[in-house]
């Protein structure tokens, strides 16, 4: 993927405006559940070497639309195999019973944080 200008991080955003469309930078922070800031970033490294464009919201000139260049699309085509692959190795050491349980036990423990009230979780 390095070679290619992209890495695990930068594909899945490319992939993600490649099958949204575009979208705001604060809905790509929400859908990753990252901060706005680590999200620009990215977008800016991203926009460096060709991969998305900003174009201004039709709707609201203060806000930039994030989309997928033509170039970003070409190495998605490229690395968007090797992602799967990756995927596939790790997961595929698992069969189809414990998929299900880990996908269980991960949904058990996105709701057991969803829950808490942002205190500080070491006293606990």
């Amino acid at each position: 993927m390095a070679e290619q200008g992209a890495s695990l991080a930068r594909t899945k955003l490319l992939l993600f405006l490649h099958k949204r469309g575009p979208a705001r930078a604060a809905d790509i922070a929400d859908f990753f559940d990252n901060a706005p800031r680590t999200v620009t970033e990215a977008i800016d490294g991203l926009e460096r070497d060709g991969f998305v464009a900003r174009t201004p919201d039709a709707h609201d000139r203060r806000v930039k639309q994030v989309s997928i260049t033509d170039e970003g699309r070409r190495v998605l085509g490229e690395t968007e195999p090797l992602r799967q692959d990756l995927i596939d190795a790790v997961f595929g050491a698992l069969d189809a019973d414990e998929r299900a349980q880990l996908s269980s036990t991960l949904a058990k423990l996105l709701t057991a944080l969803d829950g808490l009230d942002g205190g500080d979780t070491r006293t606990r």
